[in-house]
């Protein structure tokens, strides 16, 4: 019989280190989802001023070359 008590013991701090393990996670992926945030907003500004140049680019680029890159830039 104490050796059904200690295995629900081990258990119950198996589940707890589990539980420490998953909330480390958890604040993790809160914190890469806030700087994934504060990048997007950096960005922002400098991605639609290359959109823009990209398109002033391709108004002015000779009918047959606009017509090759109507999906934009690619990036290799």
């Amino acid at each position: 019989m104490g050796w059904v008590g200690a295995s629900v013991a081990l258990g119950f701090a198996g589940l707890a280190v589990l539980a420490v393990c998953a909330f480390k996670v958890y604040l993790g992926v809160r914190r890469l989802g806030r700087e994934l945030d504060r990048t997007r907003r950096r960005l922002a500004p400098r991605h639609s001023a290359l959109n823009e140049e990209l398109r002033i680019l391709q108004e002015t680029a000779p009918r047959g070359e606009a017509r090759r890159r109507e999906d934009g830039v690619r990036s290799s």
